[in-house]
């Protein structure tokens, strides 16, 4: 029965509300979190005597167009010799946020942010992560500063952190950015306003590429999976857009890994422990395996991200268009990843898809508590006071943040498909092109291509895996529960193991 498209948005919230409770995360905040976002004040200069001025420099922040819970600014300088120095500069949200209080009750039970198809519930109440913890454009902001010297060769000759402030130059946005930086749009407007910020964004992005060259030389996965954005006219839901990747949107991520490894490789070395966020050996890597030779190619018996990255860069420059199906495959083949604690004169796994050893996340406290954690574990190493968080707490910690997550991904996957749901509720009967993304005993799961949607094959799914391509016929939805039924159609072809180059159809 179809629902009246006037209240997609509010059908999808209450929908959203919902399952946030089920799984056992707060959608509201409290009385209590609210009295202390009344009396919390912003962190200023003269209540840190000790933190540098950085104001001078031309920091800037690139991120979604209508994001206000900033982050992180970027800025870079040339140093002799063809280096640079690079900087990130991470809201300083523990300034705000005191260890122990209502709101950090709040935030530790979440652990993260949770952006449903209609309604973002934030980690902080807004007051705080898009305002008195945002590194907004104009404002004076406390932060701690990450500092990166980048040698010519991409590889990192020396950091340093410490605490600074510092005053963001240019709110900027990725679409923008990426168009102007690619060649295929005009200057953003805030870029071209600020004197020297074009040839300062052009500098970010060469060191951006040099970093990201060294990476997947040593193994780091080159990975596009698709992401779909709903799309709202007014309260009513059009479409799911796919998210494409781009050059400012690299910039920023591979500043960010390189800055959360200086963070894990600064607690280390000072004898502090750390959360660091890991993702071991595949847990299916005799099925990627099995995907590369259905396309001819050979891998390793045992796990070997360099021999991996070689293929998916063989494949992602053969079949382009394909190639967001390969990476999906791959991706949910080789697991999910978790918070561990490192203690002093231990060492856990790395993180395979990065091909790092050492990470931790530190660069986005608005939104995420292990954030928040790694902030107060380098105060206290930067001040030289005892760990804010004994040991039994921090394994406590790194378990409940992996569940959590979990949780809150369930959620945003959730409303995510009663959003398709709702999408797709007037073509029942149709049929698509699909790509397998999950078998086990509980199911399998497909997703169709467009519009990129995934959904249970509830029959005809004998013999299919993960990364196998089949033709599917729904027949049927419900919206509630984001739940979306195909069957295996009648007559449709099945491929093993093959990313085709043929057009998806309905």
């Amino acid at each position: 029965m179809q629902r009246n498209s006037g209240r997609h948005r509010h059908d999808l919230t209450a929908i959203a509300r919902r399952v946030m409770t089920e799984r056992g995360l707060l959608p509201d905040f409290s009385p209590a979190v609210m009295g202390e976002v009344a009396r919390s004040q912003a962190a200023t200069a003269d209540g840190d005597p000790g933190a540098r001025d950085l104001r001078g420099l031309l920091w800037c922040s690139i991120d979604n167009d209508d994001s206000r819970d900033l982050d992180q600014l970027t800025v870079a300088e040339p140093l002799p010799g063809g280096a640079v120095k690079v900087l990130v500069a991470i809201a300083d949200v523990d300034a705000a946020v005191t260890k122990d209080s209502a709101i950090d009750g709040h935030a530790r039970h979440n652990t993260t942010s949770v952006y449903t198809a209609a309604v973002i519930f934030p980690m902080l109440p807004e007051r705080l992560s898009t305002d008195l913890t945002s590194l907004g454009e104009g404002q004076d902001r406390v932060a701690l500063a990450v500092e990166m010297a980048v040698k010519d060769d991409g590889t990192l000759a020396a950091s340093d952190l410490y605490r600074a402030v510092v005053r963001n130059r240019a709110k900027l946005a990725y679409n923008a950015v990426a168009a102007w930086l690619e060649g295929t749009g005009a200057i953003p407007d805030r870029v071209a306003a600020v004197p020297g910020m074009a040839a300062q964004l052009r500098l970010q992005d060469q060191v951006a590429q040099r970093l990201r060259e060294v990476r997947h030389h040593h193994g780091a996965l080159s990975l596009e999976t698709v992401q779909a954005r709903p799309v709202f006219d007014g309260e009513v839901l059009t479409d799911l857009e796919v998210e494409e990747t781009n050059r400012a949107k690299a910039l920023i991520e591979d500043f960010m890994i390189a800055a959360n490894g200086v963070t894990a490789r600064y607690l280390e070395a000072r004898g502090y422990p750390s959360l660091r966020r890991v993702l071991r050996s595949p847990e299916r890597w005799e099925r990627i395996v099995a995907l590369a030779a259905g396309l001819g190619e050979r891998l390793p018996a045992e796990p070997d991200a360099a021999a991996l990255e070689a293929f998916l860069t063989k494949r992602r420059d053969a079949d382009p268009l394909r190639f967001p199906d390969l990476s999906l495959a791959v991706v949910k083949l080789m697991g999910r990843g978790e918070y561990v604690v490192e203690f002093p004169g231990q060492t856990v796994p790395g993180h395979f898809g990065l091909a790092v050893q050492a990470y931790t996340h530190s660069t986005a406290p608005n939104r995420r508590f292990p954030d928040v954690i790694a902030q107060r574990l380098l105060k206290a190493a930067l001040a030289r006071r005892p760990a804010p968080y004994p040991s039994a707490e921090l394994e406590e910690l790194a378990q409940h943040c992996t569940e959590a997550e979990d949780r809150a991904n369930k959620v945003e996957r959730q409303v995510g498909k009663s959003a398709a749901a709702l999408l797709l509720e007037p073509r029942i009967g149709d049929r698509f092109d699909a790509i397998v993304t999950g078998a086990s005993d509980k199911g399998t799961w497909v997703r169709i291509l467009r519009p990129p949607v995934e959904g249970k094959l509830v029959h005809g799914a004998d013999g299919l895996d993960v990364g196998d391509r089949v033709r599917v016929e729904l027949i049927g939805t419900d919206v509630e529960q984001g739940h979306i039924d195909f069957v295996k159609a009648n007559g449709g072809s099945q491929t093993t193991g093959r990313m085709g180059s043929e057009k998806a159809g309905s």
